[in-house]
């Protein structure tokens, strides 16, 4: 089966060694994906508009791989601040309305980056049209 790996070539892919998604047969992981917006920058708003943000780079690293939200079987999100679950909950409630996946809430004391509030990583089956 072949490998197909997508990268974004930011600094952390490249200090840490990994790429975005990597894609074999049907099966899709997707790293964690952050509020950073295509420019680079944490997007403003607070915890809702980062995890609206890092499901969007989901979307675009599934969609470079062959994949969508729909095809989405599981997600992890990591929140630095629990009490901020309602916002992230609002978010991912809203992206996977009629597909929802299994997923976990983890609490964490930081993440990558300072700024950074939520990140949320993916597994995918991604099957090709006949």
């Amino acid at each position: 089966m072949q490998l197909s790996r997508y990268a974004i070539g930011s600094y952390g892919e490249e200090a840490f060694g990994f790429c975005q998604a990597v894609r074999r047969g049907p099966h899709v992981a997707v790293s964690g994906s952050t509020g950073r917006g295509p420019n680079g920058q944490i997007v403003p708003g607070g915890t809702y508009a980062q995890a609206r943000q890092a499901i969007e780079n989901l979307q675009t690293a599934l969609a470079a791989v062959g994949g969508s939200l729909a095809d989405v079987i599981r997600t992890r999100v990591f929140l630095v601040d629990m009490t901020e679950w309602e916002a992230v909950a609002r978010a991912h409630c809203e992206a996977f309305a009629t597909h929802p996946p299994a997923s976990s809430l983890i609490g964490v004391s930081s993440l990558f980056e300072p700024d950074i509030i939520v990140e949320i990583e993916a597994d995918a089956i991604v099957v090709d049209p006949s």
